[in-house]
């Protein structure tokens, strides 16, 4: 893999065919393929920091509006968002960019995303990076059943509601977002950002109260985490502001359809060369730390996992510096 800096032009953006109808994406440099996905309620911008360092290490790096957000199609119907056509977008993209194989790396849902397009399709991705959200198999109880059972009397959230299970119903957490989209990003990203999340005394902002409103829980007094720009907010709400927030949200809403149509790949282990990074402070890396723990089994191919002291969520933007790094430094590492 090459390793050393080479010039780079600003990213391309760039409209191709998929599943969906159409795939927008951001393209900056040259060489091998890494292709980027983003997370909830994200874009192509959230890889803003790692599109030039990639291509000055010598790779052509492409981010993707998943379908459902910004200028990439948004299908009405909720089963339009199931797992097997996310994978199927991903491939498209790959051979729309003239390439046999790439590299993918996610972020959020994007890791689940990029996961599942390596154990469906490994003869296109060839390697696989993880970013927040660990790796489980497919498999275990249906997604809506588990999700209700932790709010149970005797579930570990007793009488509230975790955010997964408040966005399946259409139209409930739109009625929460959409007339204020723009504070609700903001108070969303703060309460998962390192320096704004609530005190551990705090009432958990994943969680909603009977009766109550996730953002109910949102840091108070409406500071940005310093990685986080009013521009860059302008950005984030801009997109989602004009495209709203079903497409975005019917992601989760298709859970339970992925429960079905991956039945047969239950427990199944990506093999191919693995990268993970979480934030030590991001509830994702602490709720699912049995999903870590297994890697052994579930990710045998992995070569790279750093959990990044002092970082949130939103890893990539949150620490640029660091992931760029950890990410080049493995890219290069990969087998040709």
């Amino acid at each position: 893999m090459p390793q050393s800096p080479v010039p780079v032009q600003p990213p391309v953006h760039r409209l191709v065919p998929s599943p969906a109808g159409r795939t927008h994406l951001a393209e900056q440099g040259s060489g091998p393929l890494v292709l980027l996905v983003h997370g909830f309620p994200e874009s192509w911008y959230s890889w803003r920091r790692q599109l030039p360092a990639l291509a000055a290490a010598g790779f052509r790096a492409a981010a993707i509006d998943v379908r459902g957000y910004g200028r990439s199609s948004r299908p009405g119907a909720v089963d339009a968002y199931r797992m097997l056509d996310l994978v199927a977008d991903n491939v498209a993209v790959v051979e729309a960019l003239g390439e046999r194989s790439t590299v993918i790396v996610g972020h959020d849902w994007g890791a689940t995303i990029a996961a599942h397009s390596a154990l469906l399709r490994p003869d296109v991705f060839r390697a696989v990076g993880l970013l927040s959200v660990p790796y489980t198999p497919p498999g275990g109880p249906r997604p809506s059943e588990a999700f209700a059972a932790m709010s149970a009397p005797s579930g570990p959230f007793a009488g509230q509601e975790f955010y997964v299970s408040y966005f399946q119903e259409p139209g409930r957490a739109e009625a929460e977002i959409e007339p204020d989209v723009r504070g609700w990003l903001a108070g969303f990203y703060a309460a998962l950002s390192a320096e704004t999340m609530p005190g551990p005394e705090a009432p958990d902002p994943h969680l909603v109260a009977p009766g109550g409103r996730l953002r109910d829980r949102f840091p108070a007094g409406g500071r940005l985490p310093a990685w986080l720009t009013e521009e860059d907010l302008d950005v984030y709400a801009g997109e989602f502001e004009r495209t709203g927030l079903t497409g975005a949200l019917n992601r989760y809403r298709a859970m339970d359809l992925d429960w079905a149509d991956l039945a047969g790949h239950a427990g199944a282990p990506v093999t191919q060369p693995s990268l993970f990074l979480g934030g030590a402070l991001d509830a994702s890396t602490t709720w699912l730390s049995d999903a870590i723990a297994a890697y052994p089994a579930t990710l045998p191919g992995l070569t790279a996992s750093h959990l990044l002291d002092g970082c949130g969520h939103w890893l990539q933007q949150e620490r640029p510096e660091e992931t760029n790094r950890l990410l080049t430094d493995w890219l290069a590492g990969l087998p040709g």
